[in-house]
């Protein structure tokens, strides 16, 4: 069976992810930082019949990430590592003028280097495999100015640039920055506290990442709600 790891999979995007992949018949390496939410949604996902290791940690210390990599490996590899942890840098979200450069640290930390330190971490076992594939889970802020977003789309267009460059320096793989569009996420919720709107569910744009590993295209930077489009 196939192996995922999967950063960030306790709720939101990240279990919706990762149930998708479960119904596949995917084996899974989850990790999030709440250990008893990351508990539930294994136990929830072993009504599948696959393997699902629930790692609790913080994706910024490199013990937790060998952890998860060990452990993909005990599965049998990784044919996917999705990098899907994020960090907004305060919550709520503020002016730059504002923004604790401290704030701006941990979140380039978690959604730049931590991505980067998995990512050479699980590099032997993802050229191995035959479908080797990396995604980034990117933003719309990392390419449009939105008042507020300045230190979260900053460490998200590092992240986009990074999953560039790797997908052009290994060849053999698929590197996908993905950009979900909006969401209504516990993330969107501690940024924006006030904006109460109505958003889609993590689950709706599942659909755009199962695409991906369906046709393979060309690594690169892609946007859920084109991948949706009929086709």
């Amino acid at each position: 069976m196939p192996v995922a790891i999967i950063t960030g999979a306790s709720k939101g995007l990240g279990r919706a992810l990762a149930a998708a992949l479960a119904e596949r018949g995917w084996d899974l390496v989850l990790d999030a930082r709440t250990a008893g939410v990351l508990e539930e949604t294994a136990e929830a996902l072993s009504v599948y019949g696959t393997r699902v290791e629930a790692l609790p940690g913080d994706v910024g210390d490199a013990g937790h990430r060998a952890e998860l990599v060990a452990a993909a490996r005990g599965l049998g590899g990784v044919d996917l590592l999705v990098n899907n942890a994020s960090a907004l840098g305060a919550e709520p979200l503020v002016r730059l003028e504002d923004l604790p450069l401290d704030g701006l640290r941990h979140a380039l930390e978690v959604n730049v280097v931590a991505a980067l330190g998995l990512v050479q971490e699980a590099l032997p076992l993802l050229r191995a495999a035959e479908t080797g594939a990396v995604v980034a889970v990117s933003s719309d802020a990392a390419t449009e100015a939105y008042e507020t977003w300045g230190g979260y789309g900053a460490s998200k267009a590092a992240l986009d640039h990074l999953a560039a460059v790797l997908g052009e320096e290994e060849p053999g793989l698929r590197v996908w920055a993905v950009d979900p569009g909006d969401m209504g996420t516990d993330l969107y919720a501690a940024a924006v506290p006030d904006d109460d709107g109505p958003r889609p569910t993590p689950d709706s744009v599942v659909p755009a990442f199962l695409r991906l590993l369906d046709e393979r295209p060309a690594s690169g930077r892609y946007g859920a709600p084109a991948l949706l489009e009929v086709r």
